[in-house]
């Protein structure tokens, strides 16, 4: 005991005198409390439990797992791949044991679909999580709102029979979103012709340019009428002064806006310090990523991207909490690959015949949001390791896997080469992602039905196989695997299978 003590007080004496802790803070005057504590071993081992509490709180480490997993902390979704990897049905499963559920980045050009007791839901704006009774929902201060499509939303749900009256909450930061920035959306994408970019044309880029141009309006301004009308006018006449032919009947708006300002209103307030305070209270929250890193402004296929951070940096900047209040990083990933719209797919299939109609046919791959076919190729795991960099993901949601069974052999892509160098990592350079060959690993397939699986173990050894080595590339655990479309069809290996990884 006396060795490990004295072991203790070298480290807190190093810890001291490092440069990561050169304040004079009596919380980093570590050496001098073990000084004036009683010289018994008791007394200094005393003293250095209170020295490194004071630094677990400092760094936000205080109340880890034996994994390095906090006990309490915001827990994220998000999409690992393109999107449209089945985000929303993890989030239905969790949303169960969640106190909030939060949207943080995007706009209605997300689209998550949920069916349950045979009722399907299609979730655009509204965190899918509030599904469940008992959860508030929160759109953040990062996330564009087209109020029209958010109050239809909102009545959808009451339609059938959910209640939300009271667990819906939205920021009074998040900028709107107008039926001109939807116009402008469709006019520029019509403009770039076969350069497309593939938008939704939701007006989500347009909206987030008015944000950043600083011409915007933001939901809490129709707190001051006076002022949002002021804000809209400039706005609207803006749009139509920039763009030729675009016609906003300016009065028929206002008068629009008027009539529901009372509704919004009375769901709208200062979502950040609502968010930080269920922290405080110790409540459970779970953040619904929108979108995909692939599709990142900043990590992304740019400019095939949409017009946010649907990365993790868009928890802290969309919702307002500190990175040391997050716990769980959790990435979504098809057992292969999908993208709607433009852009380079380097593990891309032609799914018009082949195994690449098996994906697009039996994966149902048409878009929640749009409607269109989804593109779809191999699981790509170049493109999962570098998600998974960006992300730091603590564990995987792997769905559909159900798709591939009945291949024969199922490719893997494990490299990226490029004029015969291999590459280490996702390159900026769309000219040379669009020329990458992509090395293949070819694994044989399996033709039972996995659907009804409920543990790891009862899978074929053909698909066990399969996930092994998704982990071992990425070297990040798998989680829970989608066997089946049912809400029900999810082996969920459990946490501590996660923190054991």
């Amino acid at each position: 005991m006396v060795a490990g003590a004295a072991a203790a007080l070298t480290g807190s004496a190093y810890l001291a005198s490092s440069s990561l802790w050169n304040q004079q803070d009596d919380d980093f005057r570590m050496v001098s409390q073990c000084d004036n504590s009683s010289t018994t071993v008791v007394g200094m081992l005393q003293g250095i439990s209170e020295s490194v509490k004071n630094i677990e709180t400092t760094l936000g480490s205080a109340g880890l797992t034996p994994s390095g997993k906090k006990a309490h902390g915001i827990d994220v979704v998000l999409g690992a791949q393109w999107g449209d990897e089945g985000k929303g049905k993890l989030v239905d499963m969790l949303s169960q044991e969640y106190d909030v559920c939060a949207r943080v980045a995007g706009g209605s050009n997300a689209g998550h679909t949920i069916v349950v007791d045979g009722i399907k839901y299609k979730f655009h704006l509204l965190p899918s999580g509030i599904l469940n009774p008992d959860a508030i929902g929160m759109i953040g201060n990062g996330v564009v709102v087209h109020l029209p499509s958010f109050l239809a939303e909102l009545d959808g749900l009451a339609d059938n029979g959910i209640k939300h009256k009271g667990r819906v909450f939205i920021s009074d930061r998040a900028h709107l979103v107008f039926d001109f920035h939807q116009d402008v959306d469709g006019t520029l994408e019509h403009r770039l012709g076969r350069h497309k970019i593939g938008t939704t044309k939701k007006g989500i880029g347009p909206a987030y340019a008015s944000k950043i141009s600083r011409n915007g309006v933001r939901v809490g301004d129709l707190r001051d009428w006076d002022y949002f009308e002021q804000r809209f006018r400039a706005l609207a006449e803006h749009h139509m002064n920039s763009y030729q032919g675009l016609e906003i009947d300016i009065e028929e708006q206002l008068k629009y806006y008027k009539s529901i300002a009372p509704r919004v209103l009375s769901m709208t307030c200062d979502t950040i310090e609502l968010t930080n305070k269920k922290y405080k209270e110790g409540k459970k929250i779970l953040v619904e990523g929108a979108n995909a890193t692939m599709l990142d402004i900043d990590f992304g296929t740019y400019p095939f991207v949409t017009s946010s951070n649907p990365s993790v940096g868009s928890v802290l900047t969309g919702l307002g909490v500190s990175p040391k209040k997050l716990r769980a990083i959790y990435g979504t990933v098809k057992a292969y690959c999908t993208r709607v719209g433009e852009g380079p797919f380097p593990t891309e299939l032609d799914t018009e015949v082949g195994i690449g109609q098996h994906l697009a046919v039996v994966g149902h791959e048409w878009g929640t949001t749009t409607g269109r076919a989804r593109r779809c190729g191999w699981l790509d795991l170049p493109q999962l390791k570098y998600s998974a960099t960006i992300n730091g993901f603590t564990s995987l949601n792997l769905t559909k896997i159900d798709v591939l069974t009945g291949l024969d052999t199922i490719k893997l892509g494990v490299a990226y080469k490029h004029k015969g160098h291999y590459l280490t990592t996702m390159p900026a350079s769309l000219a040379e992602l669009n020329d990458v060959e992509v090395e293949y690993e070819v694994m044989p397939g399996w033709k039972q039905d996995i659907t009804k699986c409920r543990t790891f173990e009862e899978l074929p050894e053909n698909c066990k196989q399969y996930i092994y080595r998704i982990e071992e590339i990425v070297g990040v655990p798998v989680r829970w695997i989608g066997v089946g479309p049912n809400r029900l069809d999810v082996i969920d290996r459990g946490e501590a299978f996660e923190d054991n990884e």
